[in-house]
């Protein structure tokens, strides 16, 4: 209910409020790292008043968290102009653009600098292609449809070894030797393929039901990913 003398909320004009709010967050958060970064910081450098965050965010770490969620909508939504159309691209595409996002980037691999007390926070809940019932169904149609082999099994840990080995293994390696991130990318795509897939020709309908299933697995993590960042910005109508 709107207080008498008081016009209602636009929630145009308050969306756009939120982002430039998560926009000035998260370049203070990539500069000073999490730990370093204050709400007067992020209001300042937003052109807002503090108490203005706190019409949006009770807390820094609900607005951390809705950082991140907008980070992982805007994983999905690259990922899904790209239309993959099979599981080793998928996560190909995946990798490739999540080492393009510096914050996904440095919550997947748990960087401290960055992240502060939020390193040892479950990094498939903000950055990944979660692997759950969602993926048990899109997994079930490409065994279905010939393109992956059911044995010897544990997919979903088999691509969680090939991504975080990939992505994980380089910073150990010197610098010299280090692959770029395109190369990693390239490197999960060939690797997903050459574990998983069942190494046949499909016939053109099962090939396009294939690529349309990974379509529809990527829409149904995108729908689920935008309305937990509806409920983080309070805009659950005007998303």
């Amino acid at each position: 209910m709107v207080k008498a003398g008081r016009p209602p909320q636009d929630p145009a004009r308050q969306l756009e409020r939120a982002h430039r709010i998560l926009d000035a967050a998260a370049e203070l958060i990539l500069r000073w790292g999490y730990g370093k970064t204050t709400i007067d910081d992020v209001a300042q450098r937003a052109d807002v008043a503090k108490g203005t965050i706190y019409l949006h965010w009770k807390t820094r770490d609900d607005l951390f968290a809705a950082l991140l969620r907008r980070e992982r909508v805007r994983l999905l939504e690259e990922i899904r102009a790209d239309a993959p159309a099979a599981l080793s691209e998928l996560y190909g595409q995946f990798v490739g653009t999540m080492l393009r996002r510096p914050l996904l980037r440095a919550v997947f691999v748990g960087d401290a600098e960055v992240l502060g007390k939020f390193t040892r926070m479950k990094r498939h809940s903000t950055t990944g292609l979660e692997l759950g019932p969602a993926f048990d169904t899109y997994l079930g149609q490409l065994i279905e449809h010939g393109a992956v082999r059911e044995e010897p099994g544990d997919h979903a840990l088999v691509i969680s070894s090939i991504v975080y080995g990939f992505v994980f293994l380089p910073d150990m390696l010197a610098q010299e030797s280090r692959p770029t991130d395109e190369r990693i990318a390239e490197l999960v795509t060939d690797t997903v393929e050459r574990a998983m897939a069942s190494g046949r020709t499909l016939p053109e309908p099962h090939a396009r039901a294939v690529a349309q299933a990974t379509l529809d697995f990527l829409d149904a993590m995108l729908a689920v990913a935008r309305r937990r960042l509806a409920v983080s910005l309070g805009m659950e109508r005007a998303l």
